[in-house]
């Protein structure tokens, strides 16, 4: 064979190595994330969804969400589903406490990084965890009341789901921001099994209408306490009710602006959702990442509510 012809053979070989190298290249999959999500009824959740995904559509990340609609056993089955699609990284947010734990499992077992986000699963941590600071955002919430109130009031509190890490920071930072005022009585507690609207209703309902003298009701979350904004309005109280909440939901904002609620806190929830697609990331890419990530809340009256409504953190 002469050197031309040698050459010529050389040429065509590296050219079809490189023909193989970029159908490979061409065919490798995305980096995919699999985001299961408690209960997308809630304004809250379906801001961090529509977050990590339009995070995940400028990193070029194939997001698959899943809806648990509240349900334990049907998020168990479609985390094994997520995984089963050959997810790269898994981003949780628990449908309640009961057996939060066994996706964290699934996923760990299968060797896929978890990012939980808003609630952790006890006894089975996410390999990290980001959450607002909801101890430090009740506390501020209940110093609020007490100055609201002077130190004196009967409050009602409608808590969220039991054993859920919200409900239970919630009721801690909330608890010592009025320890300290005899003045300040928790008259009436009651649980929502889903943090529904109409579950605070008819909790504040009941409550304005068992013990008449409740001037203060916090409901845990928008929803709820929009709910027992709701209750006012038809039990209709021979005197004023303070109606607190906590999230900064679009709903629970708009709710502040127009009087019927007087205070939330507003959750950085957009950035939390970003922060939760660049935390996956980098758990994938084996980056190290703080196991704990909490952030801060604000006070939201009618005073700065406007702010949080044309942009929302």
């Amino acid at each position: 064979m002469s050197n031309a012809r040698t050459i010529a053979a050389i040429l065509a070989a590296f050219g079809a190595w490189l023909s193989v190298g970029a159908e490979a290249r061409a065919e490798k999959p995305p980096i995919t994330i699999g985001l299961a999500v408690a209960n997308l009824q809630a304004d809250f959740f379906r801001q961090i969804k529509a977050s990590v995904e339009r995070a995940g559509q400028e990193a070029n990340v194939r997001v698959i969400t899943v809806d648990a609609r509240g349900d334990s056993a049907a998020q168990i089955s479609q985390v094994r589903d997520l995984i089963a699609q050959k997810i790269d990284a898994l981003i949780y947010i628990p449908a309640g406490a009961t057996a939060a734990a066994v996706p964290v499992n699934l996923a760990r077992a299968a060797g896929i990084p978890t990012v939980a986000v808003d609630r952790n699963a006890e006894g089975a941590p996410a390999d990290t965890f980001i959450a607002s600071d909801s101890v430090a955002g009740a506390h501020a919430l209940g110093r609020w009341v007490v100055e609201q109130t002077g130190g004196t009031a009967e409050i009602g509190i409608i808590l969220g789901q039991i054993g859920t890490t919200p409900q239970l920071e919630r009721d801690k930072g909330f608890g010592a921001a009025i320890a300290g005022h005899p003045g300040l009585r928790v008259v009436a507690s009651q649980a929502s099994l889903e943090w529904h609207q109409d579950e605070g209703f008819a909790i504040a309902q009941d409550m304005l209408q068992r013990r008449p003298t409740i001037t203060v009701l916090f409901g845990q979350a928008d929803a709820l306490a929009l709910g027992a904004a709701q209750a006012v309005k038809v039990v209709k109280p021979d005197h004023r009710v303070l109606v607190v909440g906590f999230d900064g939901d679009v709903t629970g904002l708009k709710a502040v602006e127009n009087g019927a609620l007087d205070a939330t806190m507003t959750q950085p929830t957009q950035e939390m959702g970003r922060m939760a697609l660049r935390s996956a990331l980098d758990l994938i890419a084996r980056k190290p990442v703080q196991a704990l990530q909490l952030q801060a809340t604000t006070l939201t009256t009618k005073a700065n509510v406007y702010a949080f409504i044309d942009n929302h953190p």
